[in-house]
């Protein structure tokens, strides 16, 4: 899995500022879901396609982020595809293959493969740390309404940051149930899924040994969240991002004006 991960490269998206990439992140999300036309998707794909270029992380290395969502994109379609109204094609029992139903299917795969890949691209160019300076930067106007943003931009960047982590441990204790004899992939799903559970306990309890010597840790370095806290490297907009800036903005706007005319 990809998400959460980051990989280091000298690229112009790893120079951007992190409040310009979690802007540009915000109205891509919101981009591909106003989209409904192949025009629009091949907009969308050429738009993509160059920010992997300029981000300079390897294609192979993005698409091994899709392996974890295989099964909900597989049951994501099913049910689009024959569950949608429409003019049938083919009708067998309850399910109804219509016309309707293929384009949402095919629509709604491309969508999540996009989503995955996006916001991948978001943490693969950008530090935890910064990626927490970003979000606590960005939020700072909810200050005024009591909002915590100090605390949930700390929160956000340690679960991105554990989701690695525990994907790592989750290997390692598999391998070693399977050098005890344990078996993960035999039998039907039902067989699969009670063999998972020996799994879960000790992740569970290494996951929150983690966090009990984490927050340990936080309170030796007498944090105390951002109140009064300063910055080593305090963040500053350059031209590039403004640039950026308008970049994200005229992409939101065409696929907003992709979505009404077609």
């Amino acid at each position: 899995m990809t998400l959460g991960q980051y990989y280091p490269a000298d690229s112009v998206l790893h120079r951007l500022d992190p409040r310009v990439k979690l802007l540009a992140t915000l109205l891509y999300i919101i981009g591909i879901f106003c989209i409904d036309s192949p025009i629009g998707v091949v907009f969308v794909t050429v738009c993509l396609a160059s920010l992997i270029f300029l981000s300079k992380v390897p294609f192979s290395f993005m698409v091994r982020g899709l392996k974890g969502i295989m099964v909900l994109l597989i049951i994501a379609a099913f049910f689009n595809l024959l569950m949608t109204p429409g003019v049938p094609i083919v009708s067998f029992w309850i399910f109804k293959l219509t016309w309707e139903g293929i384009k949402n299917a095919a629509l709604m795969t491309i969508r999540m493969v996009y989503l995955i890949m996006g916001t991948s691209l978001l943490t693969l160019t950008t530090t935890p740390n910064a990626l927490t300076d970003g979000l606590e930067k960005g939020l700072s106007f909810m200050n005024f309404f009591k909002v915590p943003v100090s605390e949930i931009a700390m929160m956000m960047s340690i679960a991105l940051r554990f989701i690695p982590i525990l994907i790592e441990e989750t290997d390692k204790i598999m391998k070693a149930q399977m050098a005890r004899g344990a078996s993960f992939d035999k039998g039907n799903l039902i067989q699969k899924a009670k063999s998972m559970v020996p799994l879960l306990v000790p992740l569970f309890v290494s996951a929150f040994r983690r966090a009990y010597e984490l927050a340990n840790a936080m309170e030796a370095r007498c944090y105390n969240g951002g109140e009064g806290r300063t910055k080593m490297k305090p963040l500053r907009y350059k031209r590039n991002d403004y640039i950026s800036y308008g970049v994200a903005g005229s992409f939101f706007l065409i696929c907003i004006v992709l979505g009404i005319m077609f």
